[in-house]
């Protein structure tokens, strides 16, 4: 999967926003299974109609993607979306740097 200039520029924007990064963090670390609308309610605190506005613009980015599985909603994170994010920032942004010289470990003074 390969994003353009304007399809990076709109999901930064939306990782701009503390509560979606941290709401991505969240599903990122929930794995493959997601979490819940209610656990990630749990775990961020932020209030229903709140967290279905933030989830919608997640949505909307295709950073999140949401299945019923009974009566909850469950969310899971776009493991290759987030990745072609990050592709994108090092391929495309960083592509004429030269990487800096390894940091030489300090072992105290000398």
């Amino acid at each position: 999967m390969r994003l353009t200039l304007e399809s990076t520029a709109s999901i930064l924007a939306e990782l701009g926003n503390e509560t979606r990064l941290a709401i991505v963090r969240l599903l990122v670390r929930a794995g493959e299974d997601g979490l819940t609308v209610g656990a990630i309610q749990r775990a961020t605190g932020v209030p229903g109609s709140t967290l279905s506005h933030h989830l919608g613009r997640l949505r909307g980015v295709g950073l999140v993607s949401q299945t019923r599985a009974g009566s909850a909603l469950r969310c899971r994170a776009d493991f290759q979306r987030i990745r072609a994010t990050a592709d994108f920032l090092i391929e495309e942004c960083c592509a004429d740097v030269q990487p800096p010289p390894p940091h030489p470990h300090s072992h105290g003074p000398a």
